[in-house]
């Protein structure tokens, strides 16, 4: 099985997302970019990444911003959301299952790949970090989805484009591949995903079935 990461592996949605929660964040007194908010918290969940301005802040958010910070990142990926660059030609070749495990939320997951037109691909193999006590880092989410699939972690192949993505992965004793053909890819991207266990790091999903094929011969 295979299994992608969802923002910025198959949809464009981190600069939204960084662009959201950096004006959230403005608008209570905390200045960041959306730039520094992708290099510290990408590929980690909205729960982690509010409890960790906490902590750093010594402040604490009001209630009421995870729930406004995720319908303003709803409503402008509904208006602005694209795919990744020939995702849809890489799932319409890999064979075999396919699944999703990402650390939005469900609601975020099925609209990103609705928007996009790639939810057909995965059915209901969609797996949320909200599932699960620990994201990523940890690797609970990425067996939660081995386990559902009823695949053994070790016949996993999956595709990531943060570093905390990849150390669960190699955590879950799956086999990362790193991606780095978004958008928003700092210049350091490739080096962390290998530094962090990526078996081979590429920048365009039409080499992704190659890629599976050296990695498994497939």
């Amino acid at each position: 099985m295979v299994i992608f990461d969802c923002n910025g592996v198959l949809v464009d949605s981190e600069p939204i997302a960084a662009a959201v929660l950096a004006e959230a964040f403005g608008r209570i007194g905390v200045r960041v970019t959306s730039e520094a908010i992708t290099r510290r918290f990408q590929g980690r969940r909205p729960a982690d990444v509010f409890a960790a301005f906490e902590s750093a802040t010594a402040k604490k958010l009001p209630s009421d911003l995870p729930a406004t910070v995720a319908a303003e990142t709803l409503k402008r990926m509904r208006a602005e959301l694209r795919p990744i660059s020939h995702a849809g030609h890489a799932l319409t070749w890999i064979r075999g299952p396919k699944a999703v495990a990402s650390s939005s939320p469900p609601d975020r997951i099925r609209l990103s790949l609705e928007v996009t037109g790639l939810l057909h691909f995965f059915e209901q193999r969609l797996f949320s970090a909200s599932q699960v006590r620990h994201g990523k880092p940890a690797p609970d989410l990425f067996l939660l989805a081995a386990a559902r699939c009823q695949v053994e972690p070790a016949n996993c192949i999956v595709v990531e484009d943060s570093a905390p993505g990849v150390t669960a992965a190699v955590a879950a004793g799956m086999t990362p591949i790193g991606f780095v053909g978004s958008s928003h890819t700092p210049g350091s991207l490739a080096a962390n995903l290998i530094a962090a266990g990526a078996r081979t790091v590429i920048g365009d999903l039409r080499r992704l079935k190659s890629t599976i094929t050296d990695l498994r011969g497939w």
